[in-house]
C-alpha cells in the first residue's frame, strides 16, 4: 500500500520579499541623498573635526551598504524561487 504524500512549498507561505527589495531601496537612495547634501553643505572646513561633513560620508557609505544587501537578498530569494519552479517542473 502506498500514499502520496504532498508537501506546501515554503515560498507560497511566506511573505513576498519585493516590498522589502522596495523599502530598502527607497531608504539606501534616501540615505545618498542626506550624505549628498550634507557633504556640500559642510564641506568647509574639510577635516576629521567637521562632525557634520563625517555624518555626512557615513550616511554615503550607509547608503552603499544599504544596496549592496538589498541586492543581496533580491539575488538569494530570486534564485530560491527558480530552483522551487524548477523543482516543481521536474515532479
Amino acid at each position: 500500500m502506498t500514499t502520496k504524500t504532498s508537501t506546501t512549498s515554503a515560498l507560497s507561505t511566506e511573505r513576498g520579499f519585493r516590498p522589502l527589495v522596495w523599502l530598502m531601496t527607497v531608504a539606501a537612495w534616501a540615505a545618498l541623498t542626506i550624505g549628498v547634501v550634507m557633504c556640500l553643505m559642510y564641506l568647509r572646513p574639510f577635516n576629521d573635526r567637521n562632525w557634520q561633513l563625517m555624518i555626512g560620508i557615513g550616511f554615503l557609505v550607509g547608503s552603499v551598504h544599504i544596496y549592496v544587501i538589498k541586492t543581496a537578498i533580491h539575488l538569494v530569494n530570486e534564485r530560491r524561487a527558480q530552483q522551487q519552479s524548477d523543482n516543481d517542473q521536474q515532479s
